[in-house]
């Protein structure tokens, strides 16, 4: 099965979809990650913060696949911002997947209350990685527009991707329309929005006209609106389900009847970069 691709500013490409692997425990990783690289995946997300980089190594690993047909992305904990300290982790983190590269290495949050809300020199830091070719591609996760400007202005490098909090009740548009203005590619985290969006009436109805699940007609819609995702998920079937996803084309006026769902700020279901607490009456602090 095909899975799209997307160029980065970097002249690599990145999979449009792959598998994500928050919270996942080191044994289901493991497991995750060797059967979906088995059917088809060729992109696999994780972070520092996960604690199971380890287990995702295992995985790539087992699956017998080769590492140059993976793209495999990680992230900067939040711990780790001073430029020695990430320099540590990030061969660490090298280590732990068992290889000498990855493609895409992101400073997870921008952290305003910590490092006296230096967020550029790491980021200049990961500029060394990028120049030595062990990371291919750098990028941030949970960059506001201003974050962005800052590092643009800053540095020698423009992101390549900024991984977001982006689904249907939050679709993030000022910074969407930011990254694309400047060619940076957006990933979107939370795509099904913890599954709430399945109870909503036009995703079913369009779930049906498609044979499908809700859940693919959301994946479905983020593929056509050019977001890259990786759903999360332990169960065979279900990586199954969202790798297929990838072959359903909506029509406009489907896309347009999903786009239509954004409530803003009320949508977020995390912590606002800004301030690292939760919306006041959004999805996030119900």
């Amino acid at each position: 099965m095909t899975v799209p691709t997307i160029p980065l500013n970097t002249g690599y490409r990145i999979p449009q979809l792959g598998l994500g692997t928050y919270k996942m425990l080191d044994d289901d990783a493991e497991q995750a990650v060797a059967y979906a690289l088995e059917i088809g995946y060729r992109h696999i997300d994780t972070a520092q913060m996960y604690g199971n980089e380890a287990a995702v190594g295992r995985g790539i690993a087992a699956s017998g696949v080769p590492r140059e047909e993976i793209f495999i992305t990680t992230k900067l904990d939040n711990p780790n911002h001073e430029p020695e300290v990430a320099r540590r982790s990030f061969a660490e983190s090298l280590e732990k997947l068992g290889t000498d590269y990855v493609d895409l290495f992101l400073i997870h949050w921008p952290l305003p209350d910590q490092y006296g809300g230096d967020y550029l020199s790491t980021w200049k830091t990961l500029e060394e990685f990028a120049a030595d070719g062990r990371a291919r591609s750098i990028g941030v996760s949970n960059f506001q527009q201003h974050h962005l400007e800052t590092i643009i202005e800053g540095s020698e490098t423009v992101p390549a991707v900024d991984q977001i909090e982006l689904h249907p009740y939050f679709q993030n548009q000022v910074v969407a329309e930011f990254c694309r203005e400047n060619g940076i590619a957006v990933e979107a985290w939370a795509p099904l929005v913890r599954g709430i969006v399945a109870d909503e009436a036009s995703v079913a109805s369009i779930a049906e006209q498609h044979n499908c699940t809700t859940a693919q007609a959301v994946l479905a819609w983020h593929l056509a609106k050019g977001h890259i995702i990786f759903p999360k998920s332990v169960h065979r079937q279900r990586l199954e389900e969202n790798l297929a996803a990838a072959q359903i084309q909506l029509t406009v006026d489907q896309v347009e009847q999903i786009s239509s769902l954004d409530r803003g700020e009320l949508g977020r279901t995390g912590m606002h970069p800004d301030t690292m607490e939760r919306v006041k009456g959004s999805i996030g602090d119900k």
